[in-house]
């Protein structure tokens, strides 16, 4: 249903001119040509405000490519299409360098040079597959990860899940919190505690901003400005890159290149801490919640049902649920969706990575310096090597990548806390709450360790998420693998003759099954198998004290 045609929606008449003539008029009829003037002219400010108050609302175009078309049309039509679904993708990159990706790969570049490149490439591959059985998720059940282990786990394991989730919340706050603090005190000289405490100042960016449930245009605004950050720090570490020397191109891209080096000793440790600084656990919770907002847009365009009609004894009550994707909004939603994540993943968090251990590499390795390598030196070098400015700009893309993963992080925090936990609260209230329980710890930890122990604690952070990281995907795995989760109502399919449905007033259809394939969850078993040994192997050589 278009609703440009239904002026009970709002939508614009399309009047049929034709009838006129050539459009001359006797002196009889000047009243009514006046008269027409004006419906034309009404009709045209008509026009102006309709579209001017639904520009953040186009409708996705059902068609528009023929079989007659050339290929770049097809193509520009497609890349169309494809920017009206960029977002999400930046705001899910964002928790792929964080300052915890900072605090690792500088330790890996200072203490192995370019070899750990090899596990930044590697760690986005999974995060790619990982984050697209997220997306599906969501899509599939319009409910974030979250949710979906409270609505089908026991309540143990739910409340099991949720302490390994919020574990991942505050040591991820615990690095953004840290991190972005460095850069305040960097920049601005401003204690670590105090730039700590500063830091809850993006719980009220989330607050104001953001709203899944609001308008798309609004949710577009937010994911803009998240945008905007995530190409700070990329202008920021290209210009870093273009002033390093005596570097080859050929020696940074044979890091790519699997080296035993990452898979024995300190480098195991350290490459463990990449996966987890890369692969973060609430970044699963955060890409399944926040894509429902296309299709909600795309139902609403097309007027597709988003309530449940239920009989009883005396009318028809209209009972409000909770949004489930229709097929159609699936279909057309979750190719582009994937597509956006994967894209930002190995564009932005990709590039940013490599970056950050490929200054480290340049300016702290073979140096006194590398042994103790943390923010601090590493900037301190830059300014030595490279001058005032190179350190300047390192410091600022750490701000940005801390304030926008902290705002990140807020959200992923909310929707945890609201799908294992239900909580019924004001929202202002359980973000500050929320807020409050990652940042705390953030704030003891900075004041006992001080700028000495920042690093070693940026580091523990992250190989704690690299264990927790196991506990987090195999729910999302096997939920995407079971054929019960996995069911969307098909408008088309044949009526189901259900007794107790059809007493109920409700019309059963057959449903289409959206659950992996064989090799996807075969390929996804081999990836949570490889997370989890390592972490395993990892235990173990920390507790033989081999490591």
């Amino acid at each position: 249903m278009n609703r440009r045609g239904d002026t009970s929606r709002g939508g614009i008449n399309t009047f049929d001119n034709s009838a006129g003539g050539d459009g001359e008029m006797d002196s009889s009829d000047a009243g009514a040509g006046k008269k027409d003037e004006g419906e034309k002219g009404y009709n045209k400010v008509k026009r102006v405000i309709f579209f001017a108050g639904n520009a953040g609302r186009r409708e996705p175009p059902r068609g528009g490519i023929t079989p007659g078309d050339g290929i770049w049309k097809k193509i520009i039509h497609i890349l169309v299409k494809y920017a009206k679904f960029m977002g999400p993708g930046f705001m899910i990159s964002v928790s792929y360098m964080d300052p915890g990706n900072y605090a690792t790969d500088v330790a890996a570049g200072a203490a192995f040079k370019y070899t750990h490149l090899f596990v930044i490439l590697l760690a986005n591959v999974l995060a790619i597959f990982l984050q697209s059985l997220c997306v599906k998720l969501g899509s599939v059940t319009g409910v974030d990860l979250a949710e979906n282990c409270k609505r089908n786990f026991p309540r143990w394991l739910c409340w099991f899940l949720y302490f390994f989730a919020e574990a991942a919340i505050i040591a991820t706050d615990m690095a953004e919190v840290v991190g972005s603090a460095i850069a305040l005190n960097i920049l601005l000289k401003i204690p670590l505690v105090a730039g700590c405490a500063i830091t809850i100042l993006d719980t009220f960016i989330v607050l104001f901003f953001y709203n899944a449930d609001g308008p798309v245009k609004r949710i577009r605004f937010f994911e803009f400005f998240v945008a905007l950050l995530v190409f700070g720090v990329i202008i920021c570490f290209a210009i870093e890159l273009a002033n390093i020397e005596g570097t080859s191109a050929g020696e940074v891209l044979k890091g790519y290149i699997p080296s035993s080096t990452v898979a024995t000793g300190h480098g195991l440790y350290l490459s463990c801490g990449i996966l987890g600084a890369t692969v973060m656990p609430h970044s699963l919770f955060l890409g399944s919640g926040i894509v429902q907002a296309r299709m909600k847009e795309f139902d609403n365009w097309h007027a597709n049902e988003s309530t449940a009609t239920v009989a009883t004894e005396d009318t028809a009550v209209t009972v409000e649920r909770k949004y489930k994707p229709t097929l159609e909004a699936i279909n057309y939603t979750m190719p582009f969706c994937i597509a956006d994540m994967a894209i930002s993943l190995f564009t932005c968090a990709l590039f940013a990575n490599s970056a950050i251990l490929i200054v480290s590499a340049a300016t702290l390795s073979d140096t006194p310096e590398a042994q103790d390598a943390d923010l601090f030196s590493i900037y301190d070098l830059l300014v030595e090597n490279l001058g005032k400015a190179a350190g300047i700009l390192f410091a600022v893309a750490l701000l940005f990548s801390g304030e926008s993963a902290g705002v990140v992080v807020t959200l992923a925090g909310q929707m945890i806390s609201e799908g294992f936990l239900n909580w019924r609260m004001r929202p202002w209230l359980r973000r500050l709450i929320t807020r409050a329980i990652a940042i705390l710890p953030s704030i003891v930890v900075a004041g006992a360790v001080g700028r000495k122990g920042l690093a070693e604690v940026l580091n523990a952070s992250q190989v704690t998420l690299s264990i927790i990281l196991p506990f987090v995907t195999a729910p999302l795995i096997w939920m995407t693998c079971r054929a019960q989760y996995m069911q969307v109502a098909n408008p088309n399919g044949q009526v189901l003759n259900d007794e107790a449905a059809a007493e109920g007033g409700v019309t059963r259809r057959e449903t289409v099954d959206m659950s992996n394939n064989w090799f996807t969850c075969a390929f996804a078993v081999v990836v949570w198998g490889f997370i989890a040994g390592l972490n395993v192997y990892l235990i173990v050589t920390l507790a033989m004290g081999t490591n």
